[in-house]
C-alpha cells in the first residue's frame, strides 16, 4: 500500500479539547492522507474504543489509520498498520503478526537505523528529530536538514520527516528528499486543527506541483 505524506498524530494529552476521533476527522477534512493514534496511557478496553471511533473516520474518508507502538490495536478490523519506535515491538516480528500488507512504519534517530529498519520489512521510516520538539521528554540529539538528507539517500523507502516540523519548514524538509511529515501539535493545539492541517497540506500540494 502506498504511504501518504501528511501525517497527522491524534493526540490527548498536549489537548483535551477533542477526542482522537474528532481530532482525526479535522485532519482529514484539512488534507491529511494518513492519520496516526497516538495514546501512552489508558486500559486496552479503553483504547480499543478510542481506535475504533478513530475506524470509522478514516473509512468514511478513505484515509489510512495507524497506531502507535501497539501491535495487538493493530489486528483491529480497518487498522492499516502500526508505528514502531526504537523499544517497540521488533519489525520483523510485527511484520510476521500483521502480514505483508500492513503498513509498518518505524521511528529511526540515525542513517543506521533507517537502514536497519528497511532491511527488518518497514514500509516507511519517521526520521528525526529533524527540528527540536516539546512533544518528547527526552529527544534525541536534532539531526537538522543535513541528517535528513543523508536518511534519505541511505534507503529506498520513504521517509517521513518528524519533530518540530511547520509549514514555513516544510518545502525544505521535502527538498532535502523526505517522502513527507508527520506532525502532532501543530495540527492538535492549533486554534483550528482543520486550517492548520491545510497550511500543510497546501506547501505539499505546491510542492507537488513544482
Amino acid at each position: 500500500m502506498p504511504i501518504g505524506r501528511l501525517h497527522v498524530l491524534t493526540d490527548f494529552f498536549f489537548q483535551q479539547r477533542y477526542s482522537h476521533a474528532e481530532l482525526a476527522r479535522l485532519a482529514v477534512a484539512g488534507g491529511a492522507d494518513v492519520i496516526q493514534f497516538r495514546q501512552k496511557f489508558g486500559s486496552v478496553r479503553h483504547l480499543i474504543v478510542q481506535v475504533e471511533g478513530i475506524v470509522e473516520v478514516c473509512a468514511a474518508a478513505n484515509v489510512p489509520l495507524i497506531v502507535n507502538d501497539r501491535v495487538d490495536l493493530a489486528l483491529i478490523e480497518g487498522v492499516s498498520g502500526v508505528h514502531l519506535g526504537q523499544a517497540d515491538y521488533p519489525i520483523a516480528l510485527a511484520r510476521k503478526v500483521l502480514g505483508p500488507d500492513a503498513i509498518i512504519g518505524a521511528t529511526a534517530t540515525t542513517t543506521e537505523q533507517v537502514r536497519q529498519a528497511e532491511r527488518e520489512g518497514a514500509t516507511y521510516v519517521g526520521f528525526g528529530p529533524v527540528y527540536h520538539t516539546g512533544s518528547k521528554s527526552n529527544p534525541a540529539s536534532v539531526k537538522g536538514i543535513e541528517g535528513l538528507r543523508r536518511a534519505v539517500e541511505a534507503v529506498s523507502i520513504p521517509v517521513i520527516a518528524i519533530a518540530g516540523i511547520t509549514p514555513e519548514r516544510t518545502r525544505e524538509v521535502l527538498d532535502a528528499g523526505a517522502h513527507g511529515v508527520a506532525v502532532m501539535t501543530a495540527v492538535t493545539t492549533a486554534d483550528d486543527p482543520t486550517q492548520a492541517t491545510a497550511a500543510f497540506a497546501d506547501v505539499m500540494r505546491v510542492s507537488a506541483n513544482r
